[in-house]
């Protein structure tokens, strides 16, 4: 495989959130992320028809304001522990930004659904949606 090989990706939508910079961002959903909207692009719409309110869907977002070049860093900002390589931590900075979020869907219009647990920043952009599995990988 060759390492310069590169790779395109399109949003399909971004976040609209009362976050509006990193600093006043929760690290993780759960640590008190207000509720916050997905746009979709209109042409992926329909991709959207079958989510219901109290699904728990996995977004993917591009983490637009990350530092690719950071390789390693004091976890959660603690300088007390060791510094770790990102891929064994959840930070935002590292070299393909992707973020993981797993969210409730609480309202869905068709072209906006509303979420409850995204710490995503105002303007993020959405690469993708996911059912979150059930045990069995029924949704």
């Amino acid at each position: 495989m060759n390492s310069s090989e590169q790779y395109q990706v399109r949003p399909i939508g971004w976040v609209r959130s009362p976050l509006s910079n990193r600093a006043d961002a929760p690290r993780q959903g759960d640590e008190g992320a207000p509720p916050a909207e997905i746009v979709l692009n209109s042409e992926v719409v329909a991709a959207a028809k079958d989510l219901r309110p109290g699904d728990e869907v996995i977004v993917l977002t591009w983490l637009h304001q990350a530092d690719r070049t950071v390789l390693a860093v004091h976890p959660r900002g603690d300088r007390a522990r060791p510094e770790t390589g990102v891929f064994a931590t959840r930070s935002p900075d590292r070299p393909n930004p992707i973020g993981l979020h797993r969210v409730t869907i609480a309202e869905s219009d068709g072209r906006i659904l509303t979420v409850h647990g995204l710490e995503a920043i105002d303007g993020t952009p959405v690469l993708d949606l996911k059912p979150l599995l059930g045990p069995a990988g029924e949704r």
